[in-house]
């Protein structure tokens, strides 16, 4: 089995609903996502899919977020855009392009990540 992940990076800002702290004012992150593929057959370069077309796809939907009020953005808007629901609707959206998706990574801080997979 074979694993392949890309990184990328978005600024936006948020705010965490239900949330009692500094976090439930409006702050910025500068997030940092990775995206992590599986699989078993090469193809005839020997490679399970091309970093480019990986990069690419994510890049893709994280322009959707970037220099955005995330609480503001329609996918988000009726549930608190913390690191864990972010990751989840990365996963969500990359899941019908790329089928071999196993994981979806996101940081906040350079020590603090929240990860989805199914």
């Amino acid at each position: 089995m074979f694993e392949l992940s890309v990184e990328s990076h978005f600024s936006s800002a948020h705010h965490l609903l239900n949330y009692e702290g500094k976090c439930e004012n409006v702050h910025g992150h500068n997030w940092k996502v990775e995206i992590t593929v599986q699989g078993e057959d090469l193809d005839k370069s020997g490679m399970l899919v091309d970093f480019k077309i990986l990069k690419k796809y994510l890049n893709d939907i994280l322009e959707k977020l970037d220099h955005k009020d995330l609480n503001s953005l329609k996918e988000l808007k009726d549930i608190s855009p913390s690191s864990e629901n972010i990751a989840r609707f990365i996963y969500t959206q990359l899941k019908p392009t790329l089928p071999m998706l196993k994981k979806v990574s996101v940081w906040e801080t350079e020590k603090a990540k929240a990860s989805y997979t199914e």
